[in-house]
């Protein structure tokens, strides 16, 4: 369903009314075989959808701050943000990888 919003989106971004014929001809120039049920479900779902609005909104969305630790002893503080900056690096590199492999697979199928 995610090559659908990305057609409707570059539509958007294109200046093209967003209907049935338009996300269709998105979607077959792009190889995606139509599911005509999915895009008649989406152009409903998007017509009462000020998209410039909802695009604002997520770029503008603030970024929750990370909850403040009780203070401990120093050599026991800073023990414990190594490991927790090591443990964030290791998890920042597998979400990426797999952020990563989940773009791609959404963009080429």
């Amino acid at each position: 369903m995610i090559e659908y919003i990305y057609a409707s989106l570059l539509l958007y971004k294109s200046g093209k009314e967003i209907n049935e014929d338009n996300l269709k001809r998105v979607l077959e120039a792009a190889g995606i075989e139509v599911d005509e049920v999915k895009v008649k479900s989406l152009v409903a779902a998007l017509k009462n959808i000020d998209i410039a609005k909802v695009l604002e909104q997520a770029l503008a969305a603030p970024v929750a701050a990370a909850p403040v630790a009780a203070p401990t002893a120093p050599a026991e503080e800073e023990k414990k943000e190594e490991e927790a900056a090591e443990e964030e690096e290791e998890e920042k590199e597998v979400v990426s990888e797999e952020e990563l492999a989940e773009g791609l697979g959404a963009l080429f199928g």
